[in-house]
């Protein structure tokens, strides 16, 4: 089993940056895919992004490309969202999620493929 950790979540303001992190412990996941949804309040979960394994490969939802990267730390179990120029529209729960090994294609709109996934980190963007 994978065991997902959020962290790094808070309070921000619309234009402000914020870097979220997930670790990942039970089993080394330098092979999973890792991506992040946010589930945005009244609202279904929506992917935001993802990584392959090998960190060769990000996708992105087009509402956050240009803003968010997403990045992974192999050696540390560990991926991370980096979030500039935050909007209020950005405002959601955010989630880590884990598939693999070696799974692919990395994008999922729905999380359907994804096995793993963390509690979540609630992002609130103020205007």
């Amino acid at each position: 089993q994978v065991r997902l950790v959020e962290s790094g979540g808070g309070l921000v303001q619309a234009g402000g940056s914020l870097r979220l992190s997930c670790a990942a412990s039970g089993r080394p996941v330098s092979r999973y895919a890792l991506a992040w949804f946010r589930q945005p309040p009244g609202k279904e979960r929506e992917f935001v992004g993802a990584i392959s394994w090998s960190a060769g490969r990000t996708d992105y939802t087009d509402s956050v490309k240009g803003r968010f990267t997403i990045s992974r730390d192999n050696a540390k179990n560990t991926v991370y969202l980096q979030m500039n120029s935050l909007k209020p529209g950005d405002t959601a729960v955010y989630f880590c999620a884990a598939k693999g090994p070696l799974a692919m294609p990395i994008a999922d709109l729905s999380g359907a493929t994804y096995n793993y996934w963390g509690q979540g980190t609630q992002v609130t963007v103020s205007s």
